[in-house]
This record gives structure tokens, sequence and C-alpha cells, in this order.
């Protein structure tokens, strides 16, 4: 007995901008010269128009037994260098970049029917970089990073709580210093692929690889 589709599933109510709305976004202007100029110009696109953070996108790394693992980090600076997320270095994620640096990210945006894919090599961001941006930060979420041992199992939220309020003594009264073990990473793009969504799946595809000489572009199937 063949069951029906239910009509809150996925497929039954995806839709995508009209042809005037396509008309406004970026997928008119490729193929581009500079990618991650055009990456940019989207991203400020679709910070007025995201309802959730537009800045979120997911990370993929390589366990160091070959696993693939994802997770969703912030992207905290784009420009001509690459893509930059901080973390806790001695976390899965940064273990996984000492051991294999090549990554993957996704950044998808639901409301322009708009997805970025990168693939390239993460390097350790400055000191200075990484100074400069952990002095911007909330004072509470500076002392996070002391607190937190990022991914390791702990007992209760109790022990957290704890481990949170010793770092706020150990620091009273003065700016609170970067962790060691806290820093950035910046993911040296090799190749970008820009996917805009179109009816009957008839997506437009969009893909820059780096040479030595520059970005080469090409169109894809969807």
């Amino acid at each position: 007995m063949q069951k029906s589709t239910p009509s809150w599933w996925p497929s039954t109510i995806r839709s995508f901008p009209d042809e005037a709305q396509l008309l406004c976004c970026a997928v008119m202007i490729h193929p581009v010269k500079d990618p991650l100029a055009a990456f940019r110009e989207a991203l400020a696109r679709a910070m007025t128009r995201e309802i959730n953070d537009a800045t979120a996108m997911t990370l993929a790394t390589v366990s160091p037994d070959g696993r693939p693992v994802a997770r969703v980090v912030l992207l905290k600076e784009a420009d001509e260098r690459g893509f930059v997320f901080y973390t806790n270095c001695s976390s899965p994620k940064g273990r996984d970049i000492e051991k294999n640096p090549f990554v993957a990210l996704c950044i998808h945006w639901p409301k322009a029917a708009e997805q970025v894919r990168i693939e390239g090599r993460a390097e350790r961001v400055t000191n200075d970089e990484a100074d400069a941006y952990f002095a911007s930060r909330p004072r509470g979420s500076q002392l996070g990073a002391w607190a937190s041992a990022q991914s390791e199992p702990i007992a209760s939220r109790e022990e957290l709580e704890r481990a949170f309020a010793a770092a706020e003594n150990r620091f009273e009264g003065r700016e609170v210093p970067r962790p060691a073990h806290w820093s950035g990473y910046r993911v040296v793009p090799e190749r970008i692929e820009f996917w805009f969504g179109r009816d009957d799946r008839m997506h437009d595809r969009y893909l820059y690889v780096r040479t030595e000489t520059g970005f080469v572009s090409s169109r894809l199937c969807p």
C-alpha cells in the first residue's frame, strides 16, 4: 500500500525566489573575476534579510581515523585572504586541523535560496589578530574561554558554573587575556561554489577554482 507524503514534508512546501527577485540577486553577476569580493557582497545582502545569523556556517574536518566531522561555527572575517573563525584550538576541530588542515565550509541563506561552498586549507591567524578579536568579545565570552575545556566530558552544569566563577575570581578587576589554546583559523580557499536555488531543481551553480594566476570559473549542472 502506497503511503501519501505528509503535508509538512519539506519537498511539498519548498519554494524559491521568483524571477523578479532573481534579477536583484547575485546570480545575475556570475561569472565574476573576484569570487571573494562576490562573497562579501552576498554576505552583506544576507545580513539584511536572514532571520537567523547570516554568519553561521558548517565547518567540516576529517578526524585522525578518517571520519568526516561537521559542526556550525561563526564567520568572523572574510577578505581577500580567506574566511576566519575562532575556536578553542584544543577542541576536536582544532586537533583535526592540526593533523589535516584541509577543510570545507558551507553557508546557507534560506531566505534567498543561496548557498556558498568553500574548500581550502585552514591556517592559524597571527597572535596579534587573535588578541585583537579576543579583546573585542564580551567579558563573559572571554571568561568562558578560560572556564570551558571545549567538548571534554563534564559531570554537571554546576561544575561548569564553578569553573566560570573561578575564572571570574581569577581575573577580577583586570582585563581577561586570551588563553594560549584559543585562537582563530583562516580558511584559504582553493574552491568556491555559489549555488542559487531555482524551481524544478534547475539550480544555478558557479564554481571558482584557484590557479597560479587567479580563479578560473565554470558553470555546473544542477
